[in-house]
């Protein structure tokens, strides 16, 4: 690329997503002072839509109006929530993604106006989620708390929250991060309560597969560790063909001499049923060690578990 080039960068037009295409924007000129960069926001049917996603499409309803906008040259450069975008079909014909950032905190948290811990609150405890998998979770380990649906990027949960509408949230660490709202947390929860989504706090940067110019600009961003786990996460999710409905939840995690394992779970959504599957890569690349983790899932009844769920 030439120095005087301009990257146009594509993102949904919550304040989450604007945040993290700073991120971007700040580490392309870090790398590279010369280029100019120029964001166009996008309204997203997900961000439209506060009825249950598997009416629009699922997870796709918030990336489809994003990839219509670099598909169709409007813009060059695509910023993803990983566990956004859908793994259960391949990207749109014609796209790639060129970097994985490297990965922010993948835990949830819990906001509660009171101050009061997970273990604390009273039963009957309002929790605003609409995450199927945090609904089968908190049903698995805490069933005198109730669930009650809220959508919405962060800042609009916790207008909601301070309304009345919900008397807690559970939110993502890094969401809460990324919108300076830290403060808000009244305690993060480990992995072993709360399982995260695939894809959990990793930011993609996607291009055209033409663009290879651009590809090899951006791909300095990467991160190595974050780009095999985001690689053994979303294969899993592939083969298990999962679904918005669907309450799956793991993680890939690079060990300290450089060593991939994941852990994976299947619920019911009542959580009263829960599969799981640990597994080492030790030679397996990072996408096998995805397919062998669903195939170990599969082995225990994850396929009819998955079907099972209306969607």
């Amino acid at each position: 690329m030439s120095a005087s080039d301009l990257i146009r960068i594509v993102s949904r037009d919550s304040p989450m997503a604007l945040a993290q295409v700073e991120r971007v924007r700040s580490e392309l000129a870090a790398l590279y002072p010369h280029i100019t960069t120029e964001v166009i926001p996008v309204k997203t049917t997900g961000d439209r839509w506060m009825g249950d996603l598997a009416a629009v499409e699922g997870k796709g309803a918030f990336t489809k109006e994003v990839d219509a906008a670099l598909l169709d040259g409007t813009a060059d450069l695509a910023v993803h929530c990983v566990k956004d975008v859908p793994a259960d079909r391949p990207l749109p014909a014609g796209t790639t993604f060129a970097a994985f950032l490297r990965r922010d905190d993948i835990r949830d948290a819990l906001v509660h106006p009171g101050g009061l811990t997970l273990a604390d609150l009273p039963a009957g405890t309002r929790i605003g989620t609409s995450s199927v998998r945090r609904i089968a979770q908190l049903a698995a380990s805490h069933p005198q708390l109730e669930c009650v649906p809220i959508r919405g990027n962060a800042n609009r949960r916790l207008d909601k929250l301070a309304a009345g509408e919900a008397d807690a949230l559970l939110l993502a660490v890094s969401g809460l991060d990324r919108i300076g709202r830290m403060d808000a947390i009244t305690e993060i929860l480990p992995v072993e309560t709360m399982c995260p989504p695939i894809g959990a706090g990793i930011l993609a940067l996607q291009c055209r597969e033409g663009d290879t110019g651009l590809i090899e600009t951006v791909s300095a961003l990467g991160d190595p560790a974050t780009h095999r786990e985001a690689t053994a996460e979303r294969m899993f999710l592939h083969v298990l063909q999962g679904h918005c409905n669907s309450p799956i939840a793991g993680y890939a995690s690079t060990e300290a001499d450089g060593g991939l394992s994941m852990y994976a779970k299947v619920f019911t959504p009542d959580g009263k049923r829960v599969l799981r599957a640990h597994e080492w890569a030790g030679p397996l690349d990072p996408a096998t060690l995805g397919t062998s983790v669903a195939v170990a899932l599969l082995r225990q009844g994850a396929r009819d578990l998955i079907d099972g769920i209306p969607h």
